[in-house]
């Protein structure tokens, strides 16, 4: 007994882990990990119960287009399930070169690199080109991806407010005018639905030399002709030296990529230690994120429907007086202002049948603790009626 007790002091990390209050209150009100039963588009099984799923990154609605389906299947039929390695030694095959040249064409950019995560490639991004003694001018808001790059790098960090040209100018002016200097900002950012404000950014950008790395998770597939991004979207392609993102939003995928000029890529693959050490994405992957690519040049439909979806739906959470944090895109903010009335709203649409996401302070700034929802082009008009019958119950609920 003794014995025990001795190890049990000794072991301080086990003891935070049992004393952890965020841990101890998410067991609790249990707002995360939910374990969906079954899928098909926007309907879910959860708990044994139907419900709408609102809070998925599908933006297209490609993850079960028949096509996209087919492709992964052929893929996995092909190639097996795994390239067992990674891209320098034993991993790299035809399939990953095929997709990061389709990618690198639609996006007008000469090369691109693919990686088994979204995560890995924003945050190699940053990691493999700033290093110590470089400055790094980034948004507040930037995803949790883009700040580990930036840590791993070594770099001065000067951030500047959120989506605001002139706190950017300011921080600019502030850094030391011999320091190599990169621009990190997001084109569209998914917590808040913001649009970057891309044109002035690169202005200022181009004034102090930055190298400027954009990540358009949330921006490829929704904004640009076609779904080409916010950098489309604005006509500034020659203004932004990287773009990053994710294979698993508009693609339908999993896996992250970044598309850039040949010799921005090439150093990439000699200095990136996310590229160099992580395994390559599956060929299934890499075949359903090439046929949804396909998808969105030849069936415009999809994304004329996300957009007439997202009118109707801000318009409809106007209606009821809600907060939409000022969003531009199909990923809307719901912010209630506090976790107590957060909780509450997400509760009461949950007993609705409308799955959503609940987001508290520190994971968004003090007083915009938010339910965080997003519009798909699968959602059917009769959906949205009943998510607005659900929106106005919780309303109710919040008083």
């Amino acid at each position: 007994m003794a014995l025990s007790l001795f190890s049990k002091n000794k072991k301080a990390i086990l003891n935070r882990c049992r004393d952890d209050y965020p841990t101890k209150m998410r067991l609790k009100y249990a707002p995360y990990y939910h374990a969906i039963e079954s899928q098909s588009g926007t309907n879910i099984k959860l708990d044994g119960r139907d419900m709408i799923m609102l809070s998925s990154n599908d933006y297209l609605g490609l993850s079960f287009h028949p096509k996209v389906i087919e492709a992964g299947q052929a893929a996995l039929k092909k190639w097996g399930t795994s390239p067992t390695g990674a891209r320098p030694s034993n991993g790299s095959r035809s399939y990953h070169v095929e997709l990061e040249q389709k990618l690198a064409a639609f996006l007008g950019r000469e090369a691109c690199h693919v990686h088994a995560a979204g995560y890995l490639s924003c945050m190699s991004s940053i990691a493999s080109f700033a290093q110590k003694g470089d400055v790094i001018l980034a948004d507040k808001n930037i995803h949790s991806c883009l700040w580990d790059g930036i840590r791993l790098s070594m770099a001065t960090v000067e951030r500047f407010s959120h989506n605001n040209p002139d706190d950017l100018r300011s921080a600019a002016a502030s850094c030391d005018s011999g320091s190599p200097k990169l621009l990190v900002v997001e084109g569209v950012y998914s917590m808040e639905g913001h649009i970057c404000r891309l044109p002035e950014i690169t202005r200022i950008a181009e004034e102090y030399d930055c190298f400027t790395i954009l990540d358009d998770a949330h921006g490829f597939g929704v904004l640009g002709h076609q779904g080409r991004g916010t950098v489309d979207h604005f006509g500034l392609n020659e203004k932004v030296d990287i773009i990053c993102g994710s294979l698993s939003k508009s693609l339908a995928s999993t896996g992250g990529f970044i598309a850039a000029s040949r010799e921005v890529i090439e150093y990439l693959r000699t200095n990136s230690k996310q590229t160099i050490f992580s395994a390559a994405l599956s060929p299934s992957q890499a075949a359903i994120a090439m046929a949804a690519l396909e998808i969105m040049q030849t069936e415009p439909e999809h994304h004329e429907r996300l957009w007439r979806n997202t009118k109707k739906y801000r318009a409809m959470l106007k209606h009821l007086g809600l907060d939409l944090w000022d969003s531009e895109t199909p990923a809307v903010p719901i912010v209630l202002g506090s976790k107590e009335r957060v909780y509450p709203f997400w509760k009461a649409l949950l007993e609705k049948g409308v799955f959503t996401v609940m987001s508290i302070a520190p994971a968004v700034p003090a007083g915009k603790d938010l339910v965080r929802t997003a519009v798909s082009a699968m959602h059917t008009d009769e959906q949205l009626e009943k998510i607005a019958e659900a929106m106005a119950y919780a309303v109710k609920k919040v008083g």
